[in-house]
């Protein structure tokens, strides 16, 4: 479980630049740097909500210190690097998301491995990388500009973290069917930018 949690990253990055139609992807060194300085930050400072029994503040953990910030964060760093002009692709949203996410994960696995915590090297990975393809995914569809898809793609894009913070709450808080009843469509748009990338490679 500590060797999927230090290793899927990577191997999910080289998986989806296999995909990718572009053979360049310009912020790699920046997205490194980026996530490891974040993820020493992250180690030092500790938690920014403290956990009280598994209602809201559980939620709200799951959803900064866990889940979606991890991730939200170097999205949100790659489009101010956009409307500042130093980056000029919208598509470059999931390799740089997975490469911030690397040192991230190798820091919190050292700590999850400690704990002895299943759930986190195993679920964590899997949650970050449902945000981290799912996002881009709902991205292209509204730069597709169809006036019918767009709309319910940023409605995704909202919808998604929310999905995935109570998918942990759900395991963490021991209702393992819910867990896995809300995992499975918090997975879908991750997928589904699989299958996309897929049928463009092999067009």
């Amino acid at each position: 479980m500590s060797l999927f949690c230090f290793l899927w990253m990577p191997v999910f990055y080289l998986f989806s630049r296999s995909l990718s139609e572009d053979t360049v992807f310009e912020g790699g060194v920046s997205a490194l740097l980026l996530g490891s300085i974040t993820a020493v930050a992250r180690f030092f400072l500790g938690s920014f909500i403290s956990r009280g029994g598994f209602g809201l503040s559980l939620w709200l953990s799951g959803f900064v210190d866990v889940v979606c910030l991890p991730v939200l964060l170097p999205l949100a760093v790659y489009l101010l690097f956009i409307v500042l002009r130093v980056f000029g692709t919208l598509h470059g949203f999931l390799p740089f998301t997975l490469l911030w996410l690397i040192p991230v994960a190798a820091i919190r696995a050292v700590g999850w491995t400690i704990q002895r915590d299943p759930l986190h090297l195993v679920l964590i990975p899997l949650l970050w990388t449902a945000l981290a393809a799912g996002i881009p995914f709902f991205i292209n569809l509204i730069l597709n500009r169809h006036p019918w898809v767009i709309i319910p793609a940023a409605l995704g894009i909202l919808a998604l973290p929310f999905l995935s913070a109570t998918v942990y709450w759900a395991f963490y808080s021991q209702r393992i069917m819910m867990g896995f009843l809300l995992l499975f469509p918090g997975l879908v748009p991750a997928v589904s930018y699989i299958v996309v990338s897929l049928v463009k490679k092999r067009a």
